[in-house]
This record gives C-alpha cells, structure tokens and sequence, in this order.
C-alpha cells in the first residue's frame, strides 16, 4: 500500500492496544464498520499477532491493517506474516530497515529534528511524531519551518481538539488511542467506540490541508 497516500486521504490512525485479544478484535472491526480506514494493532496488546490474523481474514487484504510498536527485525517479520500492510515504530529501530526489504512501509518514531532526518535517511514512508504531547502542535510547526515536506503524523495525547490543530499545523494524518478507544480494549460499549469514532472522523474532515510552502 502507498502509506503516505493513505494518510493524507483518511487523516485517522486508530491504535488498538489491550489486555483482551477478543475485545481488541472487536474494537479493530467496529472501528472498520465505522469508517476508519487505517487502523494500527500494538504488539504490546495480548496476543497481537493472533489479533491481527483475525482481523485480515475478517477485513480482506486491501484494508489498511498494520502493526505497531514494531522494535525489531523478527518482530516486522511476525507482523507481516500475519497480515499488517504496514508498520510503526516509536523511535528509529531495527524494524525500520526490515519494512522495506518486506515490501511493508513504514511509519517511524521520532521526536527531534535528527530523528526526523535519519527516519526519512532510513526510507521512512512518514513520520511519527512520539510522543507529540510533549511539544503540543506548536512544536509540530516549528519542525515544519525547516521541514515543510515532511509528512508528519502525531501520536501521544491527541484528541479531537488537538487533531484539529495539529492538522491545521500541518500534519497529514494523526494516531489515536485511548481517547478514540476508550474501554473498548477491555470489553467496553462499541456503541460508544462507534460514536467516537464518528466524532474523530468529523474533526479531522473538517481541518482544510495545509499546502507545502515550496
């Protein structure tokens, strides 16, 4: 899949991380019947790989399905055989040079001017911005005066508030977890994960896309 495509056109990237394989698959397929069209499965969730064999037989092989918190080499090759189209990082690791030998893109970790470099130095598809609480949407345009080309994807406390403004800044797409998941991870509502879902979708759709100043 072309990554960066896909997260310029849906904005959204839901993280699915839980202690419950059941309920994680349940949370990836309702968040699918709702409309996000990119979603993330941690491998730090109970058995991850399990859960994301589930969700590819149940979502076909076009769906944007991939892996996150992927450190290592076996660990992309894990995601792969179980059916991620793509992978993500929290920082620059071993992972990031395995995804393209893979044919899988990958969205990579990083924080400081440095790391955005040496992600995109490695092949990066685009950027992760981890964790993007720490310097809010001010830092994200900071970054984008010397960098106004990179496709920037925040993840770390974002809400439907800062999804905006992070958008507004500059920012192809962004990743969300808990506030998008709530306690769906645990066996929670799904009427409610439906409802938030709908409401992160509206935000982001609402944001105009900022040009490249170049």
């Amino acid at each position: 899949m072309n990554l960066t495509d896909a997260l310029r056109t849906h904005r959204l990237l839901a993280i699915v991380r839980g202690p419950d394989p059941d309920a994680a698959l349940a949370a990836v397929l309702t968040l699918a019947d709702s409309g996000v069209a990119l979603i993330e499965v941690s491998l730090t969730s109970a058995d991850a790989l399990g859960t994301l064999r589930r969700a590819r037989a149940a979502l076909g092989p076009e769906f944007g399905l991939g892996a996150g918190t992927v450190l290592s080499a076996t660990d992309a090759r894990a995601a792969a055989d179980a059916g991620a189209t793509f992978l993500v990082t929290p920082a620059l690791a071993e992972s990031l040079d395995e995804g393209p030998r893979l044919g899988l893109p990958v969205l990579a970790g990083a924080l400081t001017p440095t790391e955005v470099l040496g992600a995109l130095a490695a092949g990066a598809a685009a950027v992760k911005l981890f964790p993007a609480s720490i310097g809010g949407p001010g830092y994200l345009g900071a970054l984008r005066d010397p960098l106004p080309d990179v496709p920037f994807v925040p993840v770390g406390g974002v809400d439907a508030e800062s999804a905006r403004q992070y958008l507004a800044r500059g920012a192809v797409a962004v990743g969300v977890g808990s506030p998008l998941l709530g306690d769906a991870v645990r066996g929670g509502d799904l009427d409610a994960l439906r409802a938030r879902a709908a409401a992160f979708r509206a935000a982001v759709a609402d944001v105009p896309a900022v040009p490249s100043p170049r």
